[in-house]
């Protein structure tokens, strides 16, 4: 039997997919709920949990956040909004760990965007920072690091993370002052991967998985769970569902080496 069950999830804060118009699909928190409950793990990282409103306004307590805490009352949880910014666009923003052993030395770094100009809904626009937040916790009498990240899309600016590898850089840094087994999850927005899965693994990380497309949107696959040395993969599946634009991904781990003991 597996040590425990990671997943990773960008929900979308519970917009459906809806292939003839995915810009203007229903809400449905329920089904995101339904979706992530459905998959049993015991460490769940979720990135775009809230919808970004205007003027850059964050919502204290946090509405979808504070439902899910509610829901999950037998986790422990984390969540951070990305630095408050005016200039944000009606995205997802917000990312959120949750853990059925309790968390504790919680640290959240903001992820600095360079500054690119794109035009949204005719109106030039420059893009808001991200976020990198994390955790400790103890599994199976093994200390565990977790990470969750959500990276801006190049791409979608015409631009490349290839080029601007500062955020790429921040996440590599936390990680590596980690000798713990460790686990990052998160949407890293990258189409062109490659680049990306080489970088990690010179850090000593590793993807389960990089052929399965993970966004229904284009053929990416945008989202990853990375591990170190300490950990190793059991099995894994990329499971799509009607509750966002995103696919899931799940994997089940085991301590590996001198901590599998």
């Amino acid at each position: 039997m597996s040590a425990f069950r990671a997943l990773q999830f960008n929900m979308q804060y519970g917009q459906v997919w809806d292939h003839h118009d995915p810009d203007h699909a229903r809400i449905d928190l329920d089904l995101s709920v339904a979706e992530i409950r459905a998959q049993n793990a015991d460490i769940i990282f979720l990135q775009e949990v809230e919808q970004a409103r205007p003027g850059g306004e964050q919502l204290d307590p946090p509405p979808n956040y504070t439902r899910l805490r509610s829901v999950f009352s037998d986790y422990d949880s984390f969540f951070s909004y990305p630095k408050i910014d005016p200039h944000e666009l009606p995205f997802g923003i917000g990312l959120c760990l949750f853990s059925r052993t309790p968390l504790r030395d919680m640290v959240r770094v903001d992820l600095p965007s360079p500054t690119i100009e794109f035009e949204f809904q005719g109106e030039r626009k420059v893009p808001t920072d991200r976020l990198l937040i994390g955790a400790r916790t103890t599994i199976n009498g093994q200390e565990v690091r977790v990470f969750n990240a959500h990276l801006l899309a190049f791409f979608m600016l015409n631009a490349s993370s290839d080029q601007h590898t500062g955020q790429r850089r921040q996440v590599l840094g936390e990680l590596s002052a980690s000798s713990a087994p460790t686990l990052l999850g998160g949407d890293f927005n990258v189409s062109r991967h490659e680049t990306l899965l080489r970088e990690f693994a010179d850090a000593g990380y590793r993807t389960v998985q990089s052929k399965e497309i993970t966004w229904r949107r284009r053929p990416y696959v945008l989202d990853h769970l990375f591990y170190n040395e300490c950990l190793r993969p059991v099995r894994h599946v990329v499971k799509p569902t009607p509750a966002s634009d995103h696919h899931m991904v799940i994997a089940d781990f085991d301590f590996a080496g001198r901590w599998a003991g």
